[in-house]
């Protein structure tokens, strides 16, 4: 599974990027408002950061404007994927920018069928939103089992990038269903190595290295 960072934060993207662990990073308009910046300025400096898919949101909602918004997002740097909201323009704007050869995310996923024709549109990713659905009292894992079932069951391309990832339970799941990628915040991601027996185990093998009297280096 591929591990994308939810953050518009060059700080945290550049901490993850550094320790090995994300292959690349997804923003929305939520998150450039929470950066303070420019979106041009600060997607170009993810871009140079991350060396894997950089997902840019359009705002627009008319196909039209938002083949324009593509155009200049496209431009940022080689690793963008543009990100575009499942509609129906959403979808023939996907269907346009794949067949010129750009990476697209088609983002806002809360069923199997959405998820179907972003993927006849040729999406490069699906984002199905698991925590939204769980907030509706929704097991949004059923989704992820439901879109890995009916791609696999046509052979579509369009890899399944879980979002809205609120824990590590969610995580794992996703992982277990088979999903491609996980969209998942900073603060989530560095929860997945703590374990309260590996603290316990390290404390205890960190007194008795001590009672050696030893040093390595």
């Amino acid at each position: 599974m591929k591990f994308f960072v939810d953050t518009a934060d060059v700080g945290e993207i550049r901490e993850l990027n550094d320790l090995g662990l994300i292959d690349g990073v997804t923003t929305n308009p939520s998150l450039i408002m929470k950066s303070g910046r420019d979106i041009r300025e600060v997607t170009k400096e993810i871009c140079d950061i991350v060396d894997g898919p950089v997902s840019a949101e359009v705002a627009a909602t008319e196909y039209d404007a938002m083949m324009k918004e593509a155009a200049v997002l496209a431009k940022i740097a080689d690793n963008i994927c543009i990100k575009l909201p499942l509609t129906l323009d959403g979808l023939k704007a996907c269907r346009a920018l794949t067949s010129d050869g750009h990476m697209t995310n088609v983002t806002l996923c809360f069923s199997a069928n959405q998820a179907l024709l972003a993927a006849k549109a040729g999406a490069s990713f699906i984002s199905p939103f698991i925590g939204r659905l769980d907030d509706m009292a929704i097991d949004g894992m059923d989704l992820i089992r439901e879109i890995r079932q009916i791609y696999d069951n046509y052979g579509f391309d369009t890899e399944i990038l879980a979002a809205s990832i609120r824990t590590v339970n969610h995580v794992r799941e996703a992982a277990l269903i088979g999903a491609d990628v996980a969209t998942i915040p900073a603060s989530t991601i560095k929860s997945l190595v703590k374990h309260p027996l590996t603290d316990k185990g390290l404390e205890a093998f960190l007194a008795d290295w001590k009672k050696t009297g030893q040093t390595i280096a």
